[in-house]
């Protein structure tokens, strides 16, 4: 995909949804950190419904520590994979207490080495959180970046290099939410909706016209 097109297409999708953000529910950085973990295999909604149960009981590392596994997995038995979700949000608390006067660290070092917190996870908290220009590769991003040509590659590591390498500067803060929510709502796995897609034209995507 050329230069020239690859930045209509961010144009285009700023132009839709000018102030992009996550559909996770949080007030503070480490709310969010709570609900991306919890976000692993489950939907941004069953995690949001999750969560507002939740941090009205706990919302602190201090507070979510204090809940024990036992008491926080009670909290969020309704996500999947509740408990060992659980079991590593209360080591992340523990760590944050004991090495981060409790505060969620901008450093993608410091947060891949909590508990349950990979490198995409930590690219949402870095970009979302943080405002750093990263890139979190989910299963949307992976297929809509191969699918429409923009930055094709057999890993989610690859395929971040890529973007990060090729999004112009000024879309690059806000390209990981536009990505999600298009390959969400619009570039969809099963069925792509082509004929509502407002890059359509600049998609590359060979069976387009055949799903449009």
């Amino acid at each position: 995909m050329n230069p020239a097109k690859r930045h209509e297409i961010f144009s285009r999708l700023r132009a839709a949804n000018p102030h992009p953000t996550t559909e996770l529910e949080y007030t503070t950085p480490f709310e969010l950190l709570v609900a991306v973990v919890l976000s692993a295999q489950s939907t941004d909604k069953g995690v949001n419904l999750a969560t507002r149960r939740l941090f009205l009981r706990a919302n602190t590392p201090e507070a979510i520590y204090a809940l024990g596994e036992d008491g926080l997995a009670d909290s969020i038995k309704t996500i999947g994979l509740y408990k060992s979700k659980a079991r590593h949000l209360i080591a992340t608390c523990r760590m944050l207490i004991d090495q981060h006067h409790s505060t969620v660290p901008a450093d993608r070092a410091a947060l891949e080495a909590l508990p349950g917190v990979g490198r995409k996870t930590a690219n949402v908290i870095l970009n979302t959180a943080f405002g750093q220009p990263t890139m979190a590769v989910d299963t949307h991003i992976f297929r809509v970046s191969n699918r429409i040509g923009l930055a094709k590659g057999k890993t989610v590591l690859e395929v971040e290099k890529k973007l990060l390498k090729t999004i112009p500067d000024e879309f690059r803060i806000d390209a990981h939410h536009w990505l999600i929510l298009h390959g969400r709502y619009v570039c969809q796995a099963r069925k792509t909706k082509c004929s509502e897609c407002i890059i359509a034209d600049l998609c590359e995507y060979q069976d387009k016209l055949v799903q449009a």
